[in-house]
């Protein structure tokens, strides 16, 4: 499908300084189906904000036939152009990541979320993914009721506890909590060169979503950080990966979003033991 791009800014309550959140849709184009309905899509950004390999990775997704929407997640302290992958850049979107409050991330989210489902070309059933700080907010956009499958590839911070204003980041406890449980699909992608989420923090995110029955699929690869991302300016991307990986990451969605498969009824059964 080819895709046409919008904008939306948004009005948010808790930038003290009263600036919208801009969101950007990419949505499937269909000539001559004007009532077209499709599922909805939230795409959170590394902490470069909406990009170039960002909105190319958002615009795949598109073309499959979903309504894409990417936040501009630092809208607090500039405006939605996005930080250069440069030193002084990665500098800025650090410095932002851990000024920004957790619960201004969750109230972006919430505010994506409510668009996606207000658009007259979305059906309503939406899910979410993102890379890096991006797939730390998919990882906390599960807890949303609303948000039937998230996709999170290398999600940051949240082994450590560290995002957000005075690392007031809760996402484990709230797993925990059973704030997950009984909610949508999860999948977590991790390269096992990845130097921001070592093998402990993986196996301790792994194992409380485990011993909170959230369903999930945990993913581990040969790559480094920010594998999916197409530039070359620190040498990770590796296209051969983030095909298959992308390719796994719609196939949750088709089976999530894409068809109504009505409520989750009843607990899985325990495998029977045959070769």
């Amino acid at each position: 499908m080819i895709i046409s791009h919008t904008f939306h800014d948004i009005p948010t309550k808790l930038d003290a300084n009263g600036r919208p959140i801009r969101v950007f849709v990419i949505s499937p184009n269909v000539p001559n189906y004007p009532q077209a309905k499709f599922p909805g899509v939230i795409v959170f950004s590394e902490i470069y904000q909406v990009t170039g390999p960002v909105e190319r990775f958002a615009g795949q997704i598109a073309s499959q036939g979903y309504v894409v929407a990417c936040p501009s997640i630092y809208h607090e302290f500039q405006g939605p152009e996005a930080i250069p992958y440069d030193v002084e850049g990665t500098d800025r979107g650090n410095k932002f990541k851990i000024e920004k409050e957790v619960s201004a991330y969750d109230e972006d989210m919430s505010l994506t979320a409510d668009l996606l489902t207000s658009l007259p070309n979305c059906n309503g059933r939406l899910a979410a993914t993102g890379m890096c700080l991006g797939g730390h907010l998919a990882f906390r956009a599960a807890f949303d009721p609303r948000i039937l499958a998230s996709v999170c590839f290398f999600a940051t911070d949240i082994h450590s506890a560290t995002l957000g204003k005075g690392k007031t980041d809760n996402s484990l406890i709230r797993v925990k909590n059973g704030d997950m449980t009984g909610k949508g699909e999860l999948v977590m992608i991790y390269g096992k060169q990845d130097t921001h989420v070592p093998r402990a923090g993986r196996d301790l995110i792994r194992a409380t979503l485990e011993d909170a029955g959230v369903i999930t699929s945990f993913i581990e690869v040969q790559a480094q950080h920010a594998f999916v991302r197409d530039d070359q300016s620190k040498g990770r991307w590796d296209a051969a990966l983030t095909k298959s990986m992308f390719t796994f990451m719609m196939e949750v969605f088709e089976r999530t979003v894409a068809r109504d498969l009505g409520p989750r009824v009843g607990d899985a059964k325990e495998p029977e033991h045959v070769c």
